[in-house]
């Protein structure tokens, strides 16, 4: 394990069939005023939405709802929602859906109190919350972020054609979230695999980084083996509660800071999919897909040993005889034929990427630093025409 770090996690979870009962024990904490935010209404199609108001309701909570959370939250969301919490003066905002609302619920709650324009603020200027926050609390119903147990919130402005994501400290992180397995069974199965994926880029883009001999790396090589194996379960039986607890488990620890302690990490496929869904308002995970084998076959030779390391590790390829090259490549093989079992997008055309928006992709690409190599613009260039 290299350098020095800290590590502490606010965020007090439930999990379990019945772990929507605690929402008992976390309520009484807050004022009686809670803005319910949600998506666009599946869970008044499947009864969350009944479970969640009963309770509240017991609590004796003034509930003003906040729906219409879009998948890529825009910034005219977050204005509106803004509105709603300063109206009604709500001492909790509680997300009822996927990582989506739970990064709405965080950019409001960071707002609110915000002087000055929280887009400015907090999404161009890259500052820190340093204003009252309103508490978060989490009723998850899709996996694949990790926005139930960290302090990430992506916003999008398709005026300026840029989708940024901003890591906030602790204090911005859920009080609490809750998450019960079988609220995503009714999940698409576009939706689902998109997550499955997102999830798998988050531990990659914190694997492929560093060569020394550091403790994360051996717990990621876990978490992928077990999402590989559970996803497959899922895709056939998408209701099988083992299969679907353990991917939601993974998804939260994939990326609640855990495994990026003693990393340098490497999130560049996370900025070239943001960029190509500013553009595209694709979902999420399928934006990763497309650009993810192009960007780490690009890679491959600048963190070799890591590679081969992944292609043994997880795919349990046989290294006798062959190359580290070879290896490695193989690796990646098995990798893209996991991910065409699952169904996922594989092309960026598919998600209506034009040759005309590669270069304003590229631009929008915010190049990050602590990989095997820093990107060039060229270099985002050559990989977005290879995810063509």
């Amino acid at each position: 394990m290299l350098g020095n770090f800290s590590y502490s996690n606010p965020t007090k979870l439930y999990f379990g069939e019945d772990s929507l009962n605690y929402l008992n024990e976390e309520l009484p904490k807050y004022g009686k005023n809670v803005q319910l935010a949600y998506g666009g209404g599946s869970i008044k199609k499947n009864g969350i939405y009944d479970k969640v108001m009963e309770i509240l309701k017991a609590n004796g909570k003034n509930v003003f709802e906040d729906g219409g959370v879009m998948p890529n939250p825009t910034v005219e969301k977050l204005y509106e929602g803004v509105k709603i919490a300063r109206e009604h003066k709500a001492d909790l905002i509680l997300a009822v859906g996927g990582g989506s609302v739970c990064d709405y619920a965080k950019a409001v709650s960071i707002s609110v109190h915000c002087e000055e324009d929280p887009w400015e603020k907090y999404y161009l200027r890259m500052e820190d919350a340093d204003n009252e926050i309103i508490p978060v609390g989490c009723v998850l119903t899709m996996v694949g972020t990790g926005s139930e147990m960290n302090g990430g919130s992506v916003i999008t402005n398709h005026e300026t054609k840029l989708k940024i994501g901003h890591v906030f400290g602790e204090n911005v992180f859920p009080k609490f979230s809750i998450l019960n397995p079988t609220f995503t069974f009714t999940l698409p199965k576009y939706q689902m695999t998109a997550g499955f994926f997102d999830i798998m880029s988050h531990i990659l883009e914190q694997y492929f980084s560093g060569e020394d001999d550091c403790t994360s790396d051996y717990i990621m090589e876990g978490l992928l083996k077990s999402l590989i194996h559970s996803s497959r379960t899922a895709i056939k039986n998408p209701a099988d509660y083992e299969a679907r607890s353990n991917i939601m488990w993974i998804a939260t620890w994939a990326l609640n800071t855990l495994v990026a302690k003693g990393k340098t990490t490497d999130w560049e496929v996370h900025m070239i999919g943001q960029s190509i869904g500013a553009y595209t308002n694709a979902t999420h995970g399928m934006t990763l897909s497309a650009v993810s084998l192009p960007y780490y076959r690009f890679l491959l030779p600048y963190g070799l040993q890591k590679f081969k390391r992944y292609a043994v590790n997880v795919w349990d390829v046989n290294p006798d005889g062959k190359t580290d090259e070879e290896t490695a490549e193989e690796g990646l093989s098995c990798m893209e034929s996991y991910m065409k079992e699952l169904g996922l997008v594989m092309n960026i055309r598919e998600l209506g990427v034009t040759e005309e928006m590669l270069p304003g992709i590229a631009d929008g690409t915010f190049v990050m630093e602590g990989g095997y190599k820093v990107l060039t613009h060229d270099d985002i260039i050559t990989i977005l025409k290879k995810s063509m």
